[in-house]
């Protein structure tokens, strides 16, 4: 069974190197004062605050002129006073007048990783006091209290308030920036920690490029620990998705190191240098979870440990339910042999336009694609991915599709430029089997990311191991970022209403609070007043409460609505009036405390609100003919059936009477409930589920019916809903919502299909936001502005829209005389 981890509680595997069959020398029954090998710096303070590099370690030096083989040797620690010794395995040669570097356990600080450690620990030493003994021997050290003199102990260095010097007094205490190095030239050892050591920077040193550190694998018979293991990188791969030896120990894989990831999940991948070509789907890459500072790019290593198919669960995922596809590894991992360095990485597979299949996911009965046994590579993108996971692969002068995120550091490129695009240089959407296969994303093992905009170009290669990204879907774990070429992209204006168009728009505003940055306020009224042209009309989402996310019972949101208007006054625009209705607290879904509501923003000198009151967070209104014949809303703002079980944790719409040039149009603000709970596009289960469609095709069924009841009101009715209905224009939702477009038309489909999109999302440019018209309203047009979605910084992650309208008044009926 696959082993879990959950990314929240990742640790990284213990690495132990496995001593070889060497003989070994005569155990010393007290420090040996006369031994070649010395302990000679210390350090706990890695990773700690204010530390520069990011692990402890422990350096030997060997004071002869000949190398010394370290094979069944061990580095041992206990704290200041005690008694439980652990320990790392040496193996290898210290070369002639040369250093040997114990990498230990890394911090969460920290950053720069040792200078190529020749075996790694998993050991946390403290930063300021401790004991370390090297041992000539593997076994855990058992004395208590007389460690000094316990057989094989070889040096000893007390740290600190460390209760066992060997002799005299305890080498100086350490802390993040200070280690304790040894300087009695030339590393003689007095027995004396105090006379023999000094604290200073750290300065850890192994050793040099091109020397041997693993054991001798020209030696013959050849070393045990030198042999290649039967099982190959592709025997672990297997053909299918997952592993055929999952769970199963494995010994001395042999692969060159491609690229090393440091940190949380960090590790090192290994590609097989000659794989087997009649093996197209089954990969010759591989993840060695664990510590990334083992090994060097250019290795050529032979590792022991645990095959595992690991799923990247997020909070409440299992196995069984967990949509994410899984990343083949070796963890567990308790041997890693470097046989030679410096060696020529295996060829990068350039991604080139027609190198992934156009068609994203294979189709298979039951819906899971790991049953796939054997990939067939040409057939799919998913496929394609899986069959090279773990291998260098590489795109040339990638266009980013999906804007860079400097916080996680990500950015969406395509492999397919000409696939899908948009005119502005995205990849959009086109139906739920048109996802673009040739979307792909670049996650860079250093995490750094350019502030790149959609449109821009990483020019020359941008490579590295294929990867699974922890968010859904394969990423190029990339060693190599082409350089940054930004192209102007502007934002889009619209054209400004005419005195007799009516202009409503609709603006996601991404939980705007008082606490929010001014800046934040500034871009958008900025965006509402130049870009959206001064609309008349604003319905507008994610108004979050006075106190923001603090879930202390607040509900009004008139501090946040004031200082929204107030930006707009600053930004050269009118002073907007707003209607809205507080919701019943944390009863709308969105960030918690946060109660989320819709709101009407309204140009008084433009139009005129028909307030009715009576509206309330729980009321619903109803509708009935005017004495002018017109639907009349018996509350305005007024909620569309509140408390239908449509809208539980959702925002409820929020509906209204406006008048313009003596015409009545009907407004409904919206906010449909998230896609949260839906299955990955990219996972294993194709189609995904798509649950959240369940509760929006509730919603989209109640405001239907509210359409309907203001057209049998009144049949020439202009209506229109605008808002984030949180659904593609082709979905089931916002088909039912407007029959099919028989009873509404759904304004993004009026524009070319490849301007259809309001909202990036992983790369994809699609449809979230929509205004809606009743068929009365004829005389239309739309903009979509872009202003933030294809943007690094942004005001918004949604881009507003808006609609130009000519609203006929009611025309009266004839009245007749008998």
């Amino acid at each position: 069974m696959s082993s879990l981890r959950t990314l929240a509680t990742a640790a990284f595997a213990s690495i132990a190197l496995a001593a070889a069959t060497f003989a070994v020398g005569v155990p010393a029954h007290a420090i040996d004062t006369t031994s070649n090998v010395v302990i000679s710096e210390v350090y706990g303070g890695g990773g700690n605050s204010g530390a520069v590099f990011t692990n402890d370690f422990i350096e030997l030096y060997n004071t002869s002129g000949a190398p010394v083989s370290l094979d069944g040797w061990s580095v041992q620690y206990a704290s200041a006073t005690g008694t439980s010794w652990q320990t790392t395995l040496l193996t290898g040669t210290i070369p002639a007048s040369g250093f040997y570097l114990v990498g230990e356990a890394a911090g969460s600080g920290g950053t720069t990783p040792l200078p190529g450690p020749d075996v790694v620990g998993t050991i946390p030493m403290s930063g300021s006091s401790g004991k370390v003994a090297l041992v000539n021997g593997a076994a855990a050290l058992t004395c208590a209290g007389a460690c000094v003199s316990a057989p094989g102990v070889v040096d000893f260095v007390g740290y600190g308030t460390a209760n066992e010097p060997p002799t005299g007094t305890v080498a100086p205490g350490l802390s993040s920036t200070t280690s304790d190095q040894r300087t009695l030239v030339p590393f003689a050892n007095s027995g004396n920690n105090l006379a023999d050591f000094t604290a200073g920077a750290p300065t850890p040193k192994s050793a040099p490029v091109g020397v041997p550190t693993g054991p001798d694998c020209t030696a013959n018979p050849v070393p045990a620990a030198c042999v290649p293991g039967p099982d190959t990188i592709q025997d672990i791969q297997g053909s299918g998705f997952v592993s055929p030896l999952d769970d199963q120990v494995v010994g001395n894989v042999a692969g060159i190191v491609t690229a090393v990831r440091t940190g949380s999940g960090g590790g090192f991948w290994i590609q097989q240098p000659t794989p087997d070509p009649a093996r197209p789907s089954a990969s010759s890459g591989l993840f060695v979870f664990g510590s990334s500072a083992v090994v060097a790019i250019g290795d050529s290593v032979l590792v022991s440990g645990t095959v595992n198919d690991f799923y990247p669960l997020s909070s409440g995922e299992s196995l069984a339910n967990t949509a994410s596809l899984s990343i083949t590894e070796l963890g567990k991992v308790t041997a890693v042999t470097t046989i030679s360095k410096a060696n020529p990485l295996p060829a990068t597979v350039v991604l080139g336009s027609d190198t992934v299949p156009d068609t994203f996911s294979p189709t298979v009965a039951g819906g899971n694609i790991e049953t796939i046994d054997p990939l067939d590579p040409s057939r799919s993108a998913q496929e394609f991915f899986e069959a090279h996971e773990g291998m260098l692969v590489g795109i040339d002068n990638a266009r980013v599709v999906g804007p860079g995120n400097t916080r996680f550091g990500e950015v969406y490129v395509t492999t397919k430029p000409a696939q899908q695009a948009t005119p502005r240089g995205g990849t959009y959407i086109g139906g739920y089997d048109q996802l673009p296969s040739g979307r792909l994303l670049v996650a860079p093992v250093n995490g750094v990311v350019p502030a790149a905009n959609v449109g821009d170009v990483l020019g020359g290669q941008t490579s590295g191991p294929v990867d699974w990204s922890t968010f859904g879907g394969y990423d190029i774990a990339a060693t190599r970022v082409g350089s940054y070429e930004p192209h102007v992209l502007a934002g889009t204006s619209a054209t400004a209403q005419a005195p007799d168009q009516l202009a409503i728009a609709t603006y996601n505003v991404e939980n705007l609070a008082p606490g929010d940055p001014t800046t934040k306020y500034e871009r958008l009224a900025k965006g509402l007043i130049q870009n959206l042209a001064t609309p008349d009309i604003v319905t507008v989402e994610e108004i979050q409460d006075n106190t923001g996310a603090a879930d202390d019972g607040v509900v009004a949101a008139d501090l946040t609505l004031q200082q929204l208007t107030d930006a707009i006054v600053a930004a050269g625009g009118p002073r907007y009036e707003w209607s809205q209705i507080d919701p019943v607290n944390d009863a709308d879904g969105g960030q918690p405390g946060g109660n989320i509501r819709v709101v009407f923003l309204y140009n008084p000198a433009r139009v005129t609100f028909v307030a009715r009151p009576g509206g309330d967070s729980t009321t619903a209104l109803s509708v009935s003919t005017g004495a002018d014949h017109t639907a009349e809303l018996s509350l305005s703002p007024g909620r569309v059936e509140p408390t239908d079980d449509a809208w539980t944790t959702s925002r409820k719409p929020l509906a209204g009477e406006f008048l313009f040039n003596g015409a009545k149009v009907i407004v409904v603000a919206n906010h449909f409930n998230s896609k949260g709970g839906d299955q990955i596009a990219e996972g294993r289960f194709q189609p995904p589920t798509r649950s959240s469609e369940v509760q929006r095709t509730k919603q989209a069924v109640v405001l239907n019916t509210f359409v309907k009841q203001v057209l049998a009101a009144d049949p020439d009715a202009n209506i229109v809903l605008a808002g984030d209905f949180n659904d593609y224009q082709f979905s089931g939702p916002i088909m039912t919502l407007t029959d099919n477009g028989m009873t509404l038309t759904d304004l993004i489909n009026t524009l070319p299909v490849n301007e259809r999109y309001t909202y990036n999302f992983n790369g994809i440019s699609q449809v979230l936001d929509h205004i809606f018209v009743s068929k009365p309203i004829t005389d239309v047009q739309y903009d979509v502005i872009h202003i933030n979605s294809e943007f690094a910084a942004q005001a918004s992650d949604h881009d507003p829209q808006v609609a130009r309208i000519r609203p006929a008044p009611k025309t009266q009926p004839a009245v007749t005389v008998d």
